[in-house]
């Protein structure tokens, strides 16, 4: 075994005491998931074709993704971010086995997901081409 191994901090690599950690959730008032929870999640890894804006809402957009071989419609509320222009061709993440949800009308099979802030919404996104449909873990 090396002295890296054995002993973190000689190589440089930080260490965080265990009592260290938050015990309590990032987020008040939501609870701490297991890892088992969160595998339940089906995340990969699509790209948008389409999006046009959401007939009924001037927040949405009504896009279509490939996910690896199937498209999926989804509403996302991206739409004071983005322009159609900006989101055809880019690849992100998706929720993929969330129940279908009819939004102002329009059946949204997925999410799209994306940060926000005071600066607005930012889609995430691998940093690469990722192949469409690859698991996101």
């Amino acid at each position: 075994m090396t002295d890296e191994i054995k002993n973190p901090e000689s190589a440089g690599v930080p260490v965080v005491p265990v009592a260290a950690l938050p015990a309590t959730p990032v987020v008040p008032g939501l609870p701490l998931v297991s890892i088992d929870e969160f595998k339940k999640f089906k995340l990969v890894v699509a790209q948008i074709k389409e999006a046009e804006l959401h007939p009924n809402a001037d927040k949405l957009f009504v896009v279509k993704v490939d996910i690896g071989g199937e498209l999926r419609q989804l509403v996302a509320g991206i739409r004071r971010s983005y322009t159609p222009e900006q989101l055809i061709g880019r690849r992100v993440v998706v929720v993929t086995n969330l129940q279908p949800a009819v939004i102002r009308g329009v059946e949204s099979q997925g999410m799209i997901l994306a940060a926000s802030d005071d600066q607005g919404i930012s889609i995430l996104q691998p940093d690469r081409d990722v192949v469409l449909g690859s698991g996101v873990k």
